[in-house]
Formats: C-alpha cells, sequence, structure tokens
C-alpha cells in the first residue's frame, strides 16, 4: 500500500492512531437524482480510521488494529451495503452513500470504543469510493457519532 497524508483533525489527545484498510462493497442509491448510482454497482472503498485517546489498555494498545478491522471489514467485505441494518432505502440520511458510509463507520468504531476502560475515541473517518472521490466524516464534539 502507498504510503498517503490525510487531513488530520486537531486535538490534545495523547496518543493517535490511525488504521487503513479495503473493503470491496456494492450499493445502490434508491433516489431518482443519485443517476447511474441508482443501479446496483461496487466499488473497493480504501478507509482511513483515526482514533485517539490519552490511556492505553493492559496490552499497551490504544485499541488493536486487528480489532478495528473486524469491525469494518468482516462486516461490509463482499457485501450489499443496502442489506445492512445501519442503512435504509426509505430515508435519505440513511442511504449509503459515502457520507453515510463513513459516518456509519465511525459509529462502529466508536460503540466499540466506549465498551473499553480507557475510553479512546473514533475522531475521523476518512473513505474514498473511487481514485477521485472520498468523504471524511468527523463526529462533533461532544456528541456521539
Amino acid at each position: 500500500m502507498l504510503q498517503q497524508i490525510y487531513p488530520t483533525p486537531q486535538h490534545e489527545y495523547e496518543f493517535e492512531l490511525n488504521k487503513d484498510m479495503h473493503f470491496a462493497s456494492a450499493h445502490y442509491i434508491p433516489h431518482e437524482e443519485a443517476g447511474d448510482c441508482q443501479k446496483v454497482h461496487g466499488h473497493t472503498y480504501f478507509a482511513n480510521i483515526t482514533i485517539a485517546g490519552n490511556e492505553l489498555d493492559e496490552s499497551g494498545f490504544l485499541i488493536n488494529f486487528q480489532q478495528i478491522k473486524k469491525l469494518i471489514h468482516k462486516r461490509f467485505d463482499h457485501s450489499l451495503l443496502n442489506d445492512d441494518s445501519r442503512f435504509s432505502d426509505k430515508d435519505p440520511m440513511r442511504f449509503p452513500t459515502t457520507e453515510v458510509v463513513a459516518k456509519a463507520v465511525c459509529e462502529i468504531v466508536q460503540e466499540h470504543l466506549e465498551t473499553l476502560k480507557h475510553r479512546p475515541q473514533c475522531l475521523q473517518v476518512f473513505l474514498r469510493e473511487t481514485p477521485t472521490s472520498y468523504v471524511i466524516y468527523r463526529p462533533k464534539k461532544g456528541m456521539k457519532s
């Protein structure tokens, strides 16, 4: 994988972890303004997930990289995103657009982080849908994603 520089969220945390991964998924956007994206089609998504915190767990990790991959790759790789419970064909705020998928990735990761004693935070999800198109999702400070 080529090294890539991502926009960095501003924070005061001592540790920042970034996990890169790919997952191949299909989706469609159920709205007439989506044009050809109304048809089922696929992407090899590239995600970068940024997690930060001030404390490490008992094994010296902010979070184990493998755990992040299990949460996202295992769930979305080789799937139809529209079939996932995070998305909806009826609510435009839950259509599996790149924006909504990036937010869902952040929420899934944050829900797991909240189970950890040292409570790291998911600060950013960078999600590339094509070589020329990407979204950055950052939850608002003080709010759950």
